[in-house]
């Protein structure tokens, strides 16, 4: 019994700790609140009080918007708050713990190789933190039910091999993860490949039943790919973006700007490296843990569950540098490797602590303590703190959003047009009294894209709006691009700046972002 209850309070003590570090992040303000999680909070709204079933995060054909059924469900104790969002995150990544640990069990079959598995989730790089503390688009659920089929699949090959049950529960979890997000195609494919190469397709039937469960789970991905021209399939496999870039390039992103990132070594929105001398030894350090996962010291330690993490990397690695999700310099795609390479570097430390007790206990309180520094570090530093938005010219905190709207409501501007990272965060943070359709450009080239007004009906309202404001951020060249624009087609105005925010309103005309011209000069 004590030993039990020493078990159990290890462990829940490590998930208080994960839980207590979120807390202090999101009550510093550390996190800002912008456009992904904005439409995120706008959809379980609009599911909530308008009835809407969204497929997919609006104006994409990918990331499913299960996170914005969940945030909805939250909604209904909280009321549409932003908190109500984050909630759901912390629960998810609550569970998110727990299943490590539980995954980490089983693969080692060693409790203090668990335990310091979840200990290096709880305590997150900056990577898995910036993803996991607040909806962008399904990290959370991705990693959730990606760690869940994988303990699943030890399962299937152990003693649930015959319960039906547990390949309903395996095949519902895979199909809501495809559904969820497409890197999550990395957990099927190597759940599949494991159960085929143990089972020797002894079970077949019973493949059936996890197939039908995740035909069903994943049906709102089907159903939208075959009514929308496949659009969903190219969003996970789309040469005409890959083709753009050369492998060699791919694989120089993954090993300079993913790996780092994935490693704690650099911040997701930043090129360079952070903590430097410190970053040496740590990748010295995972070096070393990538070369024990690799040649195991002892061949008894090629367990089934050592196979299939192996299998997950190189399935990762094949499927990465294969598709749109390899140019990608965040490293948000890399998230799927926090699990393997937690559990690796327990088993890695567990190998050390059976001559060397003491330098395997000292290793495992660098690797969380480089891990909290990092996160410290990118909290401290705010703006622009723990941030999803990789281009500086999109990083702003939301200390001028109130001016903005308040200056907005006061001069009758309702109704305009703006950039994707302005336009849902000010939509929702004014309860949808300010909409302003995202038909303006928000990257430096001037580049823009139509799917950034992916919302229909903010769109229809600008439009049908007879004035219009036009509210740019921190972009001086577009700012003087609208000038240009508008004295050429003699439209009178004024303007002003407020924080990040620059307004041009009491136009003497309506004129719509079309009517101006390309953006590209």
């Amino acid at each position: 019994m004590a030993t039990a209850l020493r078990r159990h309070a290890s462990w829940m003590a490590i998930l208080a700790l994960g839980l207590v570090l979120r807390v202090v992040w999101l009550a510093a303000d550390a996190v800002p609140f912008n456009g992904d999680e904005a439409v995120v909070g706008l959809m379980a709204k609009h599911i909530l009080q308008d009835g809407e079933r969204p497929t997919f995060f609006y104006g994409q054909d990918y990331s499913g918007s299960l996170d914005a059924y969940l945030t909805a469900g939250m909604y209904t104790l909280t009321g549409p708050r932003v908190i109500g969002g984050r909630l759901v995150q912390m629960a998810l990544f609550a569970l998110y713990i727990v299943l490590v640990y539980a995954l980490a069990g089983r693969v080692t079959g060693d409790l203090w190789a668990a335990q310091a598995s979840a200990l290096i989730v709880a305590v997150s790089s900056p990577l898995l933190a910036t993803y996991t503390l607040v909806s962008v688009g399904g990290y959370g659920e991705s990693l959730v039910l990606g760690t869940l089929i994988l303990w699943l699949t030890l399962r299937m090959t152990d003693a649930w091999a015959n319960r039906w049950l547990a390949w309903l529960a395996l095949g519902a979890a895979a199909g809501l993860a495809f559904w969820t997000l497409g890197i999550s195609v990395v957990y099927l494919v190597s759940a599949a490949l494991f159960i085929a190469w143990r089972d020797r397709f002894r079970c077949w039937p019973l493949y059936l039943v996890a197939l039908a469960a995740f035909m069903a789970f994943s049906s709102p991905w089907w159903i939208y790919d075959f009514t929308h021209g496949h659009a969903s399939l190219r969003a996970i496999y789309d040469p005409s973006v890959t083709g753009g870039v050369p492998l060699g390039d791919r694989l120089a992103g993954f090993l300079l700007l993913g790996l780092p990132a994935l490693l704690g070594m650099r911040f997701p929105w930043e090129p360079s490296l952070i903590l430097v001398p410190l970053a040496v030894l740590t990748l010295a350090f995972y070096l070393g843990v990538i070369v024990f996962a690799v040649r195991p010291v002892r061949s008894e330690d090629r367990t089934n569950g050592w196979k299939l993490l192996l299998i997950q990397v190189g399935v990762f690695l094949v499927l990465f540098v294969g598709s749109r999700f390899g140019v990608d310099a965040t490293g948000r795609y890399l998230l799927p490797l926090v699990a393997p390479l937690a559990i690796f570097t327990a088993m890695f430390l567990q190998n050390i602590r059976r001559s060397h007790p003491r330098v395997a206990v000292a290793l495992l309180i660098y690797a969380v303590a480089f891990n909290f520094v990092g996160a410290a570090m990118a909290a401290w530093q705010n703006p622009p703190g723990l941030t999803t938005q990789f281009g500086p010219i999109t990083r702003f905190d939301n200390r001028s959003d109130a001016a903005l709207i308040s200056f907005l409501l006061d001069r009758s501007g309702e109704r305009g047009y703006s950039n994707y990272w302005v336009t849902y965060r000010i939509a929702y943070q004014s309860g949808e009294r300010v909409i302003l359709a995202a038909r303006l450009p928000f990257k430096e080239d001037l580049v823009y894209s139509p799917r950034d007004a992916g919302y229909a009906l903010y769109n229809q309202m600008a439009d049908a709006s007879p004035t219009a404001v036009y509210v740019t951020s921190q972009h001086p060249r577009l700012d003087a691009l609208l000038r240009e624009r508008f004295a050429l087609r003699g439209v009178a105005f004024r303007e002003t700046q407020i924080g990040p925010y620059h307004i041009f309103y009491d136009l003497s005309r309506k004129v719509t972002p079309e009517e101006l011209g390309g953006w590209r000069e």
